[in-house]
């Protein structure tokens, strides 16, 4: 669990079929789905029949997708790509587009790596933001993570860009996170 703010907490937890109606609530509002790159055009029901589809199915091997709670609802969630048994790509979503701008993408992606490190003992966890949404750099780098290099073109919302990398060790993380609970 993370804190955000002083009085909230994010936590993590396995998906169901009862979260179709709100992950497809998102999809409503086409600029969520601009800045998130989902499907745009659907209605809310063509993204619930996905969603339901997904959550039924599984997400296919190499991915752990966790939603992201704050005082008992859904509000995002956190994903873990790849099949090494010690490193995996960190990806994070919070919606609706309401709750951007308000520390929550930091507390999802903090408690994404919370469990990385202390759930799945991983060594090394690493992310990727496009340039052109500083506020993503930010988050990343106020994790801790340490820029490693550029990935590939990218046109986010309507701007070229281009990814930059990011990681952390499991070491690192812990140095941080025992300094800021002994602080």
């Amino acid at each position: 669990m993370t804190p955000v703010g002083r009085h909230h907490v994010v936590s993590l937890r396995q998906l169901s079929v009862a979260d179709a109606p709100v992950l497809a609530s998102w999809g409503a509002d086409d600029e969520f789905c601009r800045a998130a790159e989902w499907s745009r055009g659907l209605t809310v029901e063509q993204h619930e029949n996905r969603w339901l589809s997904r959550l039924s199915d599984g997400f296919g091997p190499g991915l752990l997708r966790l939603g992201a709670e704050l005082d008992g609802g859904l509000v995002g969630y956190v994903d873990l790509h790849g099949t090494d048994e010690h490193r995996r790509e960190l990806g994070y979503l919070v919606g609706g587009r309401e709750r951007w701008g308000r520390g929550l993408g930091a507390a999802v992606a903090r408690a994404g790596l919370e469990h990385a490190f202390l759930a799945l003992g991983l060594a090394e966890v690493w992310a990727e933001a496009v340039g052109a949404n500083p506020a993503s750099v930010r988050i990343l780098q106020g994790l801790g993570m340490n820029e490693t290099g550029t990935g590939e073109d990218h046109v986010y919302r309507g701007i070229p860009s281009h990814y930059r990398r990011f990681a952390i060790t499991a070491d690192r993380w812990r140095t941080l996170h025992h300094d800021k609970e002994t602080s």
